[in-house]
């Protein structure tokens, strides 16, 4: 039907700006490197799914209070709604641009590993600590702001509750992929998978910071844009 046919549109609407996001979210290193050092442990069997649910519930819920906290803004009219929405996301935006140049200026000076020392005791980690530790991942700063990064779109989008769920949940899908899909393939096949994580560890520990740069710029310029577009 006509409405149907609407809805879709408003929901493919809404997940365009969501998709760079997405993307950011799912080459994120950090929760790569920490799925990947859990699949190579011995407790990969008792660790593996308790860390996948931390991190899709951690990065929905920053997600759904962000939206929520945006649509919440004591604004009379849509219009300045609308406005304050745009101002989120420009200060999201910039802040991301900030954040790509302090990721490149560690990686010049060789430096970016220092922060991730913690990773070392991933493979020791238990089921409970491994919850812990992908929930804990989801209020990273980077983490924080591309989830107030996709809170804010979603806000902007003027959804009905059912469809902006269906909407964050491919979101969440789509950004939580990288974590999903080595955890599964994993457990289903290790012997195959095993070489293969190995070789993914040992990419992602020399170029995971000049990722993060990349990603970060991309997605800054692309929030810092639809902030100033919506003004």
């Amino acid at each position: 039907t006509g409405a149907e046919g609407e809805r879709a549109q408003s929901m493919l609407s809404a997940l365009g700006p969501l998709l760079p996001i997405a993307v950011a979210v799912a080459v994120s290193t950090v929760p790569i490197m920490a799925t990947i050092l859990i699949l190579l442990s011995p407790k990969r069997n008792q660790s593996a799914i308790p860390f996948l649910i931390g991190w899709v519930v951690g990065m929905a819920a920053v997600v759904v209070i962000a939206a929520f906290g945006a649509n919440a803004l004591p604004i009379g009219s849509f219009r300045g709604q609308q406005r304050a929405i745009a101002i989120g996301q420009i200060l999201v935006g910039t802040a991301l641009l900030v954040a790509a140049v302090m990721a490149w200026r560690r990686a010049t000076r060789a430096r970016a590993d220092q922060g991730n020392r913690w990773l070392g005791r991933v493979d020791r980690m238990g089921p409970v600590a491994a919850l812990g530790l992908a929930l804990a991942l989801n209020l990273r700063p980077k983490a924080l702001l591309l989830g107030a990064a996709a809170g804010l779109s979603v806000a902007g989008s003027s959804l009905k509750t059912t469809e902006a769920v269906i909407v964050l949940a491919i979101y969440v899908g789509l950004s939580s992929s990288t974590v999903i899909v080595p955890i599964v393939a994993t457990l289903v096949a290790p012997a195959r998978t095993q070489p293969r994580l190995v070789l993914a560890r040992d990419w992602l520990s020399h170029n995971s910071a000049y990722i993060t740069v990349v990603v970060l710029l991309m997605v800054g310029f692309v929030i810092l844009g639809a902030g100033i577009s919506q003004l």
